[in-house]
């Protein structure tokens, strides 16, 4: 897999610390069922984070059906159901704090976290809504510990434009919520300009994918 270059801002690469939730958290309504939620800076020591997951996670490559294809999914993913121990201790410690700060709005905690692994700008998901499970007839949260090289979240109305991009960088964590996995798509688009490596940490409630 390819090596992240180091981030110069992270003062300690070496000692993961998940910051507060609300510290910085910024919200920006999509419409009036739906919003996103940005708190750059989330964790710090992002660099060691990044190299520990890259190099622990069961990473596997997974194929589909395309037309008249069978082609490669451009990026390499993984999944933990939340028994048991995450692959490193700071997502517990991530886990614990979305539960916390979102409980008035959720109403249940975070369980799973899903991982995706961009190994470069080539890498990719297509506009898609997490609609497996309960999030297609409830509203739900999915919040996203983006890992690596930014990368943008873009976001439109079901088969519409894009309406708003999120850039998503180095330990930042956006949160989608409300009605926005129903009425909202979301993708992360490829890129031709050169871009270093990313992971993301998808934290979800029970019986949502």
């Amino acid at each position: 897999m390819v090596g992240l270059q180091g981030c110069l801002l992270d003062a300690t690469p070496d000692e993961v610390a998940v910051g507060p939730v609300g510290q910085g958290l910024m919200r920006r309504h999509l419409d009036a069922r739906s919003w996103v939620d940005l708190r750059p800076h989330w964790v710090s020591g992002a660099d060691a984070l990044f190299a520990d997951l890259a190099a622990g996670v069961p990473w596997r490559a997974e194929r589909r059906q395309m037309y008249d294809a069978i082609v490669d999914v451009p990026r390499l993913v993984a999944f933990h159901d939340g028994s048991g121990h995450f692959p490193h201790p700071a997502l517990g410690v991530c886990r614990d704090l979305l539960t916390a700060h979102y409980a008035a709005e959720l109403g249940e905690p975070f369980v799973t976290a899903g991982f995706c692994y961009y190994r470069d700008g080539r890498d990719s998901v297509a506009w898609h809504g997490d609609r497996i499970g309960r999030s297609r007839s409830e509203d739900t949260m999915i919040a996203i510990l983006s890992l690596g090289a930014p990368r943008t979240l873009a976001l439109r109305p079901n088969g519409g434009a894009t309406a708003y991009r999120a850039k998503a960088g180095h330990g930042d964590l956006l949160v989608m919520g409300g009605a926005c996995q129903r009425d909202w798509e979301h993708a992360v688009p490829k890129t031709a300009t050169a871009t270093g490596p990313r992971i993301s940490v998808q934290f979800r409630v029970a019986g949502v994918r």
